[in-house]
């Protein structure tokens, strides 16, 4: 989990050593807090069980080919799951108030997705503070699979921002 403000090369990162640290940081509009996750079979198998969601198309691999998929789909409610993780991750205690969500592409098995949430307005309400986000997931870190926006009841706006000291 890492605050973005800027993209640094792969390159320039292989080249040097960096440890991590944790400093203090204000959410801010504009601030992007980013995670990536790989589903797995288990993932789905697991997800089916909660939700209760046994539509073939996740577990069957006949079926989804039968209906134009590459493959079983993982759910799109689990791949969404990202967003709340992000943002309770940095901000316990968070209410998670609202989401829409627009499903762009398939997200298969053994897919790595890169979910984000983009600081769009903040106000404070009541020694708590109302966030609104932008949310997409990409695949493989480019193709948009997810999009919509979702607000949040933040207890502070300060988290821990993990950073990179070279050495």
């Amino acid at each position: 989990m890492v605050l973005i403000r800027s993209l640094i090369p792969s390159k320039t990162l292989s080249l040097r050593r960096f440890s991590s640290a944790t400093t203090p940081h204000v959410l801010r509009p504009g601030d992007v807090l980013r995670q990536s996750r790989l589903f797995t079979k288990e993932d789905v198998i697991q997800y089916s069980k909660v939700s209760h969601d046994s539509n073939p198309l996740h577990t069957d691999p006949a079926a989804a080919r039968d209906v134009g998929f590459e493959g079983p789909l993982v759910h799109g409610m689990l791949v969404a799951s990202l967003f709340p993780r992000i943002i309770s991750s940095h901000f316990p205690g968070a209410v998670y108030v609202s989401q829409s969500l627009n499903f762009k592409f398939p997200v298969y098995i053994g897919d790595h997705i890169t979910g984000e949430v983009h600081a769009t307005h903040l106000r404070e309400n009541k020694n708590r503070y109302l966030a609104k986000f932008k949310t997409r997931c990409l695949k493989n870190g480019e193709l948009l699979v997810i999009e919509g926006e979702a607000t949040a009841m933040l207890p502070t706006l300060t988290f821990e921002q993990e950073q990179c000291k070279e050495h």
